[in-house]
């Protein structure tokens, strides 16, 4: 399925109540899936992508590709091609830039390939104030000059050099970043306080694979030697453990018998260690989580935390899963102060909330839930919400569906073959 990346709003109308039952497929990780196809304009050579998700932020990475000049074709329903010999930053689309956050990991393939670059602020979802401090610094680390005027950001590099880089917080695109900017930097570069996400190894993975030397891979503490030019390679993208962690909350609120295929269970210890916790029932087996109806959840306290913590992308969902857990459960969101607008919704579907602060939630259950119409706010508080209108009573309206197409494929589709009552219209 193909997305206009300037489609109409559109909405989801959900039927709840129905018992879900079936297997899920999960599909390639859209935060490893942006930064690779971005890596792809560290090299001349051809490159070819495999388990890519078909969602809207990376039909946007790749029409800012093409929009280079890149040619990049899907060769298969989940594959592309790309090859970015010949591209030219003047006909870059920075009204993408601006409708997207992943933008940003554009600056270290362009400042490698163009020397000077002006880009804008970088968009995306609401979830609280992302400020490119930490970027703007891994750049002038490596002998970037950075100017800021209004809205739009001005880099310029005669040559870059390898240096050491301490990372003021677990930034992962930072992270990502920094590691590109060293993999074609002029000598030896060291990363510390590096992300350590399952995306942020993929990107390494895959960059060592088109001949860049980067040791320390999974680690917080990265060793890079700048190489002087890449090559082209295959790589397959990791699942998405983020999309798994929202259908295994999906399957535990449905009551129905599901199987959740192609995870990495390492990817997922923290969130299967909450589960369990919660007294969800559940069995893993090689690759695959099967989930049967629990008999009894039970209250819980989450904080989020930088890998291998506890993902902040994974807390409204869990949020959720709260509403009818017996008792109350404390939920602590260290990362955004953004991030609770899907409470709100919830409240209006019968949930009993309580916002502490910007950073804490107190939710009691077990609530009952009625359908309403409500609002997606960004891309994981719509798929909340969503799980939300299916365990609810009565009908349920989304508004802004279109934002979970960001990150979730064919969604609509993939919840009906479970025997999910959704339809999306415009």
């Amino acid at each position: 399925m193909l997305y206009n990346v300037n489609k109409d709003m559109a909405k989801f109308i959900i039927k709840g109540g129905k018992i879900l039952n079936g297997t899920i497929k999960i599909g390639g990780m859209k935060n490893a899936a942006t930064p690779i196809i971005a890596a792809t304009l560290l090299t001349k050579r051809e490159c070819i992508i495999y388990n890519v998700p078909r969602i809207l932020d990376v039909e946007r990475i790749i029409s800012l590709i093409r929009s280079l000049g890149g040619r990049i074709e899907w060769t298969e329903n989940h594959t592309i091609k790309v090859c970015n010999k010949d591209i030219n930053f003047h006909t870059l689309d920075k009204k993408i830039i601006k409708s997207m956050r992943s933008s940003v990991l554009l600056l270290a393939p362009l400042i490698h390939r163009f020397k000077e670059i002006e880009i804008p602020e970088p968009g995306g979802c609401v979830i609280g104030k992302r400020p490119l401090t930490s970027h703007l610094n891994v750049f002038k680390g490596f002998g970037v000059a950075v100017e800021q005027d209004e809205n739009f950001y001005h880099l310029k590099a005669n040559e870059i050099k390898g240096t050491d880089i301490i990372l003021s917080e677990f930034s992962v695109t930072a992270t990502e970043n920094a590691i590109m900017l060293g993999v074609l930097a002029k000598g030896k570069t060291s990363i510390k306080l590096a992300a350590t996400e399952p995306h942020v190894e993929d990107l390494c993975n895959f960059l060592n694979k088109i001949g860049a030397k980067i040791k320390g891979v999974g680690t917080h503490t990265l060793i890079i030697e700048g190489v002087k030019e890449l090559k082209g390679a295959k790589h397959i993208l990791i699942p998405d453990q983020i999309e798994a962690g929202t259908f295994a909350v999906l399957a535990v609120l449905t009551n129905g018998k599901i199987k959740i295929e192609n995870i990495i269970p390492e990817h997922l210890e923290i969130v299967l260690l909450k589960l369990k916790e919660i007294g969800v029932n559940f069995r893993l087996e090689k690759n695959c989580l099967k989930i049967s109806p629990p008999h009894n959840l039970k209250n819980f306290r989450l904080q989020t935390l930088p890998y291998p913590g506890f993902p902040t992308d994974l807390q409204a969902p869990f949020s959720l899963l709260a509403t009818q857990c017996r008792g109350q459960s404390l939920i602590h969101e260290t990362l955004y102060e953004g991030r609770f607008n899907h409470i709100y919704e919830l409240a209006k579907m019968g949930a009993k909330v309580k916002i502490l602060d910007p950073h804490q939630v107190l939710i009691s259950g077990p609530a009952f839930l009625s359908g309403k119409e409500i609002k997606s706010f960004d891309l994981r508080a719509g798929a909340t919400l969503i799980i939300a209108g299916l365990i609810a009573k009565g009908k349920t309206i989304i508004k802004e569906a279109e934002i979970v197409d960001r990150g979730y494929e064919s969604i609509e589709k993939r919840l009906t073959n479970l025997g999910a009552d959704i339809k999306r219209v415009a």
